[in-house]
């Protein structure tokens, strides 16, 4: 999967979920959804853990300023 914006991996899934919820995915695309969510909520959770450990490096740098 390539690089996916944190924003737009998002969007998508809540557009997965809105489709799922409203019946509008046939059963034949309902497993091709679950994995292409699947991705995108890996994709989210790595963003995040990226972004987090940033984070913590700039905060670490700011207290040892101190």
């Amino acid at each position: 999967m390539k690089k996916i914006k944190y924003n737009k991996a998002l969007e998508e899934l809540e557009q997965i979920v809105a489709e799922i919820e409203n019946e509008e995915i046939s059963v034949d695309d309902l497993a091709e959804k679950v994995e292409r969510a699947s991705k995108l909520i890996q994709a989210c959770k790595d963003t995040l853990s990226k972004t987090e450990a940033d984070v913590d490096k700039i905060l670490s740098g700011l207290n040892e300023d101190e």
